[in-house]
Formats: structure tokens, C-alpha cells, sequence
């Protein structure tokens, strides 16, 4: 009495992953080619006309013992079985699995405290005196300084971004354009990339667009979007050339520890609208505890708070509020330099009234005339 189901086509694991990872629009080139790793792993472990139907949670778990087997990184491990999850949604939202064998194969990150690292200013100073030229100067000055992403946003700044005047620079960021209302961002001139910029903008030739060498930006311009083009393995050398040891992370920690400056001088969400990020990723990957945050729990609680510019920036403010209604001694003598009455009542003295008329200090009708609009 029951109508026979029909059984479902099957579908290769190769070609679905081809069709879904080019159909993807909304995803950028350089995603893409991240995502092609996973399909060549996948396709590599359970062959090309695999059906996608007889996938079990079983062979999931065997092909991350796969990954394992090839000494990857445990953050690299982590993605791609991430991505793994997201190639079998899409079926299971398609109707060609009736599970997603991935759902809960899961493989720790590398803990991303152990890949912190906050560059002081002397460290950088020593790389910045290394650098092999102007071009060099500007990129270290601007990620660490500007907090710009390397290379993307280092590399895309336009000397028409830079606005002397005003003191701002605009951001052009290939990695947040395809965000409604995030494909720039405004950042003020800060003074520690005066000197680097000024200085690159003397040497450039005439009609050049960008602040970095074209060459730099054209190395970096692969098939799959933005690369390093080498930045990493020449900013270690140079790094090496300054006497200290690459930490992890080379550029990436540099947005970092300006950003952790930052927010100990300016609320959260400004820093963050200047960096690009989230209040939720700047915690989670950029904010960072340093030895001076120690030394000053250190202090005690007189030096810092003598020591903090927000408490000079307050004190003042605080002061023009206590006045009212407080009056010291030495206002007082400050006020009878500019007489507005005839003397100032002592404490708790009451005002003279000689010169004032017995009608008080009420104006004479009970409104004031109102400015009426042109219209």
C-alpha cells in the first residue's frame, strides 16, 4: 500500500567538492585556496567517486588519524577538519547525505597564548635600524605602529590615503571588502609613522600611487589573492640582523602588541574600529598580558595613580566640578581680580545689595523673547 521509495542518485565526493568550493561567490580567492588543501586531502583519502552517502562517522575519524600521520600542525589539523564539517553541511543541507560524518570529529587548536608574543618598542627600534631601506622601515613601522595587516593593508596604502593635515590615514582592507561598510577604515596619523612616512614619501619617484614599492605588491598578487611574497622569510633575517630570535608569527604579532598599547590608552571600541576587528577577536587573539602590566600592579596605588595620564587628563576636570559650591581661599582671591559685584560675600555672608534695584533680579516679564524662524 505504500508507494516504493526511490532511491537517491549517488554523488562523488571529487566533482560535489569542485562544483560547491566554485559555486562559492561570497567567499575570496585566498579562502578558496585554503579549501582546496581539504579537497585534496579528502579526495586523496577516500578517492575521487567516493559516494558521499556511504561516508561514515568511522571513516571521518580515520581520515583525521590521516592528518595526523602527516606531522601537520595541530592548528592546520583543526582547520581542515573544520572546513570538512562545512563541505558535509552543505550536502546534508542538500538532501545527499542523511548525516554529517564530521559533526563531531573534533582536533584542539594549538593554544593561541603559546603564539602570543608583545614586541616592545625597544625590540622594534633595533629591527627598524636593521632594515635594509626606506621600503623596509615603512612596512615594520606601519604594522607595528599603524597596526596594519601584513600584506594586504600594508601593501594597498595609496600615498592619497595618507591626509598630512588632518593627521588620518584611510585603510584600504581586501580582507573585510566584501563586509558591507568595512572595505576601509580611518586611522589617525599616529607620530611614530611621521618620520617613516615622511622619509618614504621624499624618496619616491615621481608618480608613484603606492607607499610600498610596487614590486612588493606584485610579488605578493598570486592566483589565489593576497600572499606573503617572501615578507615573512626576509623580515626574519632582518630581525635576525637586529640580534633577537623571529618570535611566532611575525606580523601578526606586531598588530597585535600595538593594539594592546592602544587600548591602555583609548576605550575599546575606538581601538577596535581603528584595527578592523571585533572587541571579541582583539581578546581572543590580539590583546595580550605583558611584563609592564605586572610591574605596575607592582606600584603602589599613589605612584600609578600619579603616573596615569587619564588620572593628569581628570584631575583638572574633577577640579573645575569641586569648585562649585566649595569655594577655596584661593579662588576667592583669583575672583576679586574680576569684579562683578561690588565685593564677594564672605562665608556664610550674605551678597551687599547696594547698586541693585528692589525689584531683585528677575527680569521684567515672565518669558524672554523667543528668536522666531524666518519662516
Amino acid at each position: 500500500m505504500i508507494a516504493k521509495r526511490e532511491a537517491t542518485a549517488s554523488v562523488a565526493l571529487g566533482p560535489f567538492l569542485t562544483a560547491y568550493i566554485d559555486g562559492r561567490a561570497d567567499v575570496k580567492p585566498a579562502s578558496k585556496l585554503v579549501w582546496g588543501h581539504v579537497q585534496r586531502n579528502l579526495v586523496a583519502f577516500f578517492g575521487e567517486s567516493r559516494d558521499v552517502k556511504t561516508i561514515t562517522a568511522g571513516d571521518a575519524d580515520n581520515f583525521k588519524q590521516s592528518l595526523i600521520g602527516k606531522n601537520l600542525a595541530a592548528t592546520t589539523i583543526h582547520k581542515r577538519l573544520q572546513f570538512a564539517r562545512t563541505f558535509f553541511r552543505a550536502m546534508l543541507r542538500r538532501r545527499l547525505v542523511d548525516e554529517n560524518p564530521f559533526l563531531e570529529v573534533q582536533s584542539h587548536a594549538a593554544g593561541i597564548a603559546d603564539r602570543q608574543r608583545f614586541v616592545t618598542r625597544e625590540e622594534i627600534q633595533s629591527v627598524l635600524n636593521a632594515c635594509p631601506d626606506h621600503h623596509w622601515r615603512a612596512i615594520v613601522a606601519l604594522s607595528r605602529f599603524g597596526g596594519l595587516r601584513c600584506p594586504s593593508e600594508v601593501l594597498s596604502l595609496r600615498w592619497q590615503d595618507v591626509d598630512w593635515v588632518s593627521g588620518r590615514i584611510m585603510v584600504q582592507s581586501p580582507k573585510t571588502e566584501h563586509h558591507p561598510g568595512k572595505e576601509t577604515r580611518a586611522i589617525p596619523l599616529f607620530p611614530e609613522l611621521r618620520e617613516p612616512l615622511e622619509s618614504s614619501f621624499d624618496m619616491a619617484p615621481d608618480g608613484a600611487i603606492y607607499v610600498i614599492d610596487e614590486k612588493f605588491r606584485k610579488a605578493a598578487m598570486g592566483p589565489g589573492g593576497w600572499m606573503n611574497a617572501n615578507l615573512r622569510t626576509t623580515f626574519g633575517k632582518i630581525v635576525r640582523r637586529a640580534g633577537l630570535t623571529p618570535w611566532p608569527r611575525l606580523f601578526h604579532n606586531l598588530r597585535a602588541s600595538r593594539e594592546t598599547e592602544l587600548v591602555e590608552r583609548f576605550p575599546v571600541q575606538v581601538v577596535t574600529s581603528w584595527l578592523g576587528n571585533t572587541s571579541a577577536v582583539a581578546m581572543r587573539h590580539y590583546l595580550m598580558t605583558t611584563k609592564d602590566h605586572f610591574d605596575a600592579a607592582l606600584l603602589s596605588d599613589e605612584t600609578t595613580s600619579n603616573n596615569d595620564p587619564r588620572k593628569a587628563a581628570q584631575n583638572p576636570a574633577q577640579h573645575a566640578h569641586a569648585t562649585h559650591g566649595r569655594t577655596t581661599h584661593a579662588d576667592l582671591t583669583a575672583h576679586e581680580k574680576t569684579p562683578v559685584l561690588p565685593r564677594f560675600a564672605k562665608h556664610r555672608e550674605l551678597v551687599p545689595s547696594e547698586g541693585m534695584e528692589d525689584r531683585g533680579l528677575e527680569p521684567l516679564t515672565s518669558c524672554m523673547p523667543c528668536k522666531r524662524s524666518p519662516n
